[in-house]
């Protein structure tokens, strides 16, 4: 059946109607969804490329909690590395404590008298004074022994091969060091033999107020002292010739360094310039002061093991030799960026850092012996750099996850933007179309009933 048959003004008005609605329909959903392109149909360019940046976005947003977690494992074994300087540092404390308490067992000796009472009242001086006055020089060129009243007397040496100049000859080893040097004898004193002793650093010298010569070591262990006059120097060290030999009287009073011997003119055994021989040895006598620091810098040791064991973070430990990999973009492959950051082992065997003992032990501290405390000083000072090289590592890695970690963040964003300014609707232009639709729509319904009256007044005729 049919349908009414519209006039030609009513049809068009209609038409119209329809067509704003239409339109209004639209912009009411551009507004409702804040799009101006929903799907394809509405701009399949401007669609597609708009889908393909918000997921980039969405796939680096996802990569964000990886850098998190990264950074975060990175600034823990950080703080670990920190606490762990304190704890060096709280060791270098202890390791000072103990250099300050005197060590008990030092090899010490004291040779005989250089100086007499008599030789004293003679010259009027001290037996300390005339002891380190006396002058150094062989048995061939000595012409008085003894002090007068203006002359402190000499320490004669051995008597010397033909064509032999006066050269005082000295060697010094403590453990596996030694110390050698010479010098002329013309003019040199025991003053003179005193300070190259001191200078060694492996045993001091004095002379007592008794006259007698001293030497005492620095650390625990025996000291082996030989002095000598000879043309042979200490760098020419090596086993006695015969005629060495033949000066000295016998092979073991040659000194090591290849000076003949002459200890016994300072009161010292001829066996004293030999390690396994020698008289100059410590005692058994401990400091306690030290033997109770021993546990105490044991434990603060330990606790340099633990807290490098407790620096993990969400199971990944870069103090125990864990691998961290943080992935910068959504690649894979060749083209995949990524930090890779490969943890070491961090120890206090590793870091150098030995036990405390109480006796001399291979690999161990000793803290009894003045050179091994020394000993742990250095090593505790390299562990220290050791730390700092580390930390300034992961520094570095740091920085770099939190500076890929901000641009990430802020590219996520110029994608989000990018995507949204290819779809998103102008909600002020949007409106303003809805309010003009909105009035042409009133306007087509007021033609649309104009037209209906034009219409009606053909019925007014049959009225």
């Amino acid at each position: 059946m049919a349908g009414p048959i519209l006039s030609s003004g009513v049809r068009n008005n209609l038409l119209t109607l329809q067509q704003t609605t239409a339109q209004q329909n639209v912009i009411q959903n551009r507004l409702a969804t804040g799009k101006k392109v929903n799907s394809a149909i509405d701009n399949p360019v401007n669609f597609f490329t708009s889908l393909s940046l918000s997921d980039r976005s969405s796939q680096l947003n996802g990569l964000l909690d990886g850098i998190s977690n990264g950074i975060q494992t990175i600034q823990s074994a950080s703080k670990g590395i920190d606490s762990i300087t304190k704890l060096v540092q709280s060791l270098q404390s202890t390791v000072k404590q103990a250099q300050a308490d005197a060590a008990q067992n030092r090899p010490t000796k004291a040779g005989t008298a250089l100086a007499t009472a008599g030789e004293a009242a003679l010259t009027s001086k001290s037996l300390k004074d005339i002891a380190l006055d006396k002058r150094i020089v062989d048995s061939n060129g000595a012409t008085a022994n003894t002090a007068t009243a203006t002359y402190s007397g000499n320490v004669a040496g051995p008597t010397l091969a033909a064509g032999d100049e006066s050269t005082t000859s000295i060697s010094i080893t403590s453990g596996t060091t030694t110390y050698k040097a010479s010098f002329l004898s013309t003019n040199a004193t025991v003053r003179d033999v005193v300070n190259e002793i001191n200078k060694s650093g492996l045993a001091t010298a004095f002379v007592d107020e008794k006259g007698q010569f001293n030497v005492k070591g620095v650390g625990s262990e025996t000291v082996a002292f030989g002095i000598g006059t000879s043309t042979f120097t200490p760098a020419a060290a090596g086993a006695p010739t015969a005629a060495e030999i033949t000066a000295a009287g016998t092979a073991a009073d040659v000194v090591a360094t290849g000076a003949t011997s002459d200890n016994s003119d300072f009161g010292f055994a001829l066996a004293d310039n030999v390690v396994a021989t020698s008289t100059i040895t410590g005692s058994n006598v401990t400091s306690a002061v030290r033997s109770n620091l021993i546990q105490q810098f044991n434990d603060l040791r330990s606790q340099i093991d633990s807290l490098a064991k407790d620096s993990s973070y969400n199971g990944i430990n870069l103090l125990q030799g864990d691998r961290l990999s943080i992935v910068f973009n959504e690649k894979t492959g060749r083209n995949q960026t990524k930090l890779d950051i490969q943890g070491s082992t961090l120890s206090a065997d590793n870091l150098g850092i030995s036990q405390a003992v109480n006796t001399q032990l291979a690999g161990f501290f000793n803290f009894q012996n003045d050179s091994d405390l020394d000993k742990a000083t250095a090593a505790l000072t390299s562990s220290l750099t050791s730390l700092k090289s580390l930390s300034s590592t992961l520094g570095s890695n740091l920085s770099v996850a939190q500076t890929r970690q901000d641009f990430t963040k802020e590219l996520s964003n110029v994608l989000t933007q990018g995507a949204d300014n290819l779809v998103s609707a102008d909600s002020n232009a949007e409106g303003a179309s809805l309010l003009a639709l909105n009035t042409r729509q009133q306007l087509s319904q007021t033609a649309l009933s104009l037209a209906n009256q034009a219409d009606q007044g053909v019925l007014r005729l049959f009225q």
